[in-house]
């Protein structure tokens, strides 16, 4: 079961678990940002375009009300939660169906795949989804609780894979800078998915803390490289330029699941020195 509040813990309590609560937290809100900047390339054209940015918005609140609950009603708590999960993968689920869109299903060709809305950007609400629901259902001690986190990471850095590889696949990877961020993510799932065995050395999880660090890099750069594509493209339409230019805030995801590796091997190695 999860652990009590992050609201209310001290300095010293700021164990694995708690870290995650305030990771899902964080990135459910900010997700309200980037939806609402890529939805309006088309004006958010169909409705259900602002479920995503709805469910962004609530959950986070929830996910309070619920963590202050658990210091006096763990259950409710824990079920709050648990909604909050499950409708985080259902709608990752049903953006991922949607982006594709009637024109891949269709013609099913690599073209219609490239050309279509990022499909595995929803994914990202999956994800977190799916955090939620382990917390609630793994107990922080235990190893397998380290191992999800990990797997859950090193599917982020797949999802990574497919975007860089088709978002940079619409202009023929001009640059080859952005190859970086496909190779980059191919390293980090590697990493993470040998780091989900049994058992690995203190060795292992020093280098695969060195490959987040690497990923926190090449999230910063690609962040920096898109930043200024869009402000030299931008004349005097500033905004626009961010809306209809290169996914400014993509890149951001390098680092925000180098911090989630790094999470979970935090807690592999805690386990493994409990049990040395």
């Amino acid at each position: 079961m999860g652990t009590p509040s992050f609201l209310t813990a001290s300095a010293r309590d700021w164990t694995p678990s708690r870290l995650l609560d305030a990771f899902i937290l964080v990135n459910v809100a900010f997700l309200a940002l980037d939806i609402y900047l890529a939805h309006s390339v088309n004006d958010f054209e169909h409705p259900a375009e602002w479920t995503p940015f709805g469910y962004s918005l609530a959950a986070p609140v929830v996910m309070i009300v619920a963590f202050v609950l658990g210091r006096r009603d763990r259950r409710t708590s824990d079920r709050l939660l648990r909604i909050v999960g499950w409708g985080g993968v259902i709608i990752g689920v049903s953006g991922m169906v949607f982006h594709l869109g009637s024109h891949f299903f269709a013609a099913q060709t690599l073209v219609s795949l490239v050309y279509a809305a990022p499909f595995a950007a929803p994914l990202a609400y999956t994800g977190l989804g799916l955090l939620t629901i382990m917390s609630r259902m793994v107990a922080p001690g235990e190893r397998e609780w380290g191992q999800w986190v990990l797997l859950l990471a090193a599917g982020g850095f797949a999802g990574n894979f497919v975007l860089g590889l088709t978002d940079h696949a619409q202009n023929g990877f001009f640059h080859f800078t952005e190859w970086i961020p496909v190779i980059s993510s191919a390293f980090a799932i590697t990493v993470l998915l040998m780091a989900c065995r049994t058992r690995v050395e203190p060795g292992y999880i020093r280098l695969s803390a060195v490959v987040m660090l690497v990923q926190i890099i090449v999230g910063l750069l690609g962040f920096w490289c898109h930043g200024r594509a869009n402000l030299a493209a931008a004349g005097d339409n500033v905004k626009d330029a961010f809306v209809y230019g290169a996914p400014v805030f993509a890149p951001l995801l390098f680092p925000d699941l180098a911090l989630l590796g790094m999470l979970g091997l935090w807690a592999v190695a805690r386990r493994g020195a409990d049990e040395a």
